[in-house]
């Protein structure tokens, strides 16, 4: 299973802000939204991701406010990314080894969306569903000893 096939079943939804938007504003987004990242485009680029480990970052910091910084001062620069092609035992891989819970999906430089773990676990539980639903149909209908007795 590919990354293109999370995002065909998740869909093209994207919610995005500017890096020097003020950081409460975008607290503000995702608890609306009930999101856990935006991504932080730039003159129609890429520039980082703001997900709420940074936020609750902030929060720690600041004594419980996110104070007056801007998206820019918290957001990750260097997002880790996957393209659609990305298998998804790898992205599961890069997850795992970098704590990363969201990764922008990209083809080239234009972003394709935002996959999250929970989007990929829910695609591996699924496929592992289905298989499993295969291979009880298949041993349900298992072709039965058929031989004919020989004429003795």
């Amino acid at each position: 299973m590919k990354v293109s096939e999370i995002l065909q079943v998740k869909g093209s939804i994207l919610y995005t802000i500017s890096p020097d938007q003020p950081l409460a504003e975008a607290a503000d987004i995702m608890a609306e939204k009930d999101i856990g990242s935006l991504v932080v485009m730039e003159f129609g680029d890429l520039v980082g991701m703001l997900t709420f480990r940074e936020v609750l970052r902030a929060l720690h910091a600041n004594e419980g406010n996110v104070g007056a910084g801007t998206v820019r001062k918290h957001m990750d620069d260097y997002p880790i990314t996957v393209t659609p092609d990305t298998e998804v035992n790898e992205v599961r891989r890069i997850m795992l080894e970098k704590h990363a819970r969201y990764l922008p999906v990209m083809n080239a430089k234009t972003i394709l969306g935002v996959i999250s773990f929970y989007d990929v676990a829910r695609a591996v539980l699924e496929a592992q569903s289905f298989e499993n639903r295969m291979l009880k149909a298949y041993i349900r209908d298992w072709p039965g000893d058929q031989a004919e007795p020989h004429p003795d």
